[in-house]
């Protein structure tokens, strides 16, 4: 099939391209990667009169330590995060989780932004920066927002970014060194779209005890399903063994609200939700450095 007919513009800048945003409005797509967008409009389920590219933009294309934390620009390719050593170092679960989205020819294209924008409730990035209460900059010609990940994603292939922005990168903050982090989903085949997964990040304190934790789930509702207050209910403070993780994630099954669809029914994605949250959950914990202690993998 061929998209509908359209008027195309390359973006040389930011400035460029928001005042395209800005003159056009919600008759506009932007053009990244295309791993999602071309599709679309190869079968027509989006019709834009105005497609803007930003693919040629120089400077939305990094990673780099900031105050600890990652800032990575829209642009960046998947491929490249993957890659990176300084992904690997400061954000281990950025970099166990990149390897899920797609296949390795998708990620070659698909950039960090673009995923992020899609938001496709089956994806792996937003959920993986909603755990790492990430934030998500946001241009336009009236200026630049800031919101976290959990306001950003506001249903399926819905988020905050209005018509007339651009975002511009994702800032993930500081996360101690030795904290422990674990990303699992199932599919049915490799490359596939997970039926559900799950992103877990935990800091232990030197008695062992859970000092700070975020957790988010794909496939288990029209967003990432932000599961961290049901977690922190039951683990700051405590051990986190085998028995109170497993509860943690009963907890989070009971609350996820998945539909069904032709790849599962809502019950087992529930089931799904907490096998895997637990699952998430114990693996980080397990992965986190107790201070003063020589035992543990984190980063």
């Amino acid at each position: 099939m061929r998209p509908a007919p359209f008027e195309y513009a390359v973006a040389a800048d930011v400035d460029q391209a928001i005042g395209l945003l800005g003159q056009f409005g919600d008759e506009a797509k932007v053009l990244a990667g295309g791993q999602s967008l071309v599709p679309m409009l190869n079968f027509r389920l989006v019709r834009p009169r105005y497609l803007i590219d930003i693919g040629r933009i120089k400077g939305l294309d990094f990673v780099s330590l900031v105050d600890g934390g990652l800032h990575i620009g829209a642009l960046t390719r998947q491929r490249t995060v993957e890659r990176s050593d300084l992904v690997r170092d400061v954000c281990p679960l950025l970099a166990e989780a990149i390897k899920h989205v797609g296949h390795q020819q998708t990620r070659n294209r698909g950039t960090i932004g673009g995923s992020l924008a899609h938001a496709d409730p089956a994806a792996e990035l937003p959920a993986v920066v909603t755990a790492l209460d990430a934030r998500l900059r946001l241009k336009s010609i009236a200026g630049e927002r800031v919101l976290q990940a959990r306001e950003f994603f506001q249903g399926s292939l819905t988020t905050a970014l209005r018509p007339n922005e651009l975002l511009v990168a994702v800032e993930i903050p500081s996360w101690p060194i030795g904290t422990g982090s674990a990303f699992c989903e199932y599919s049915r085949r490799q490359g596939d779209f997970a039926i559900v997964g799950a992103a877990a990040v935990m800091q232990r304190e030197a008695n062992g005890r859970v000092a700070r934790l975020g957790i988010a789930l794909i496939g288990a509702g029209d967003r990432p399903f932000d599961a961290t207050s049901i977690a922190t209910d039951w683990l700051i403070g405590q051990i986190p063994d085998e028995a109170n993780c497993k509860a943690a994630a009963e907890e989070i099954g009971a609350s996820v609200e998945p539909d069904s669809d032709i790849h599962a029914p809502a019950d087992y994605r529930k089931h799904l939700a907490t096998v895997l949250a637990g699952r998430a959950l114990l693996c980080a914990a397990q992965r986190a450095v107790i201070p003063g202690r020589e035992r543990g993998n984190g980063h």
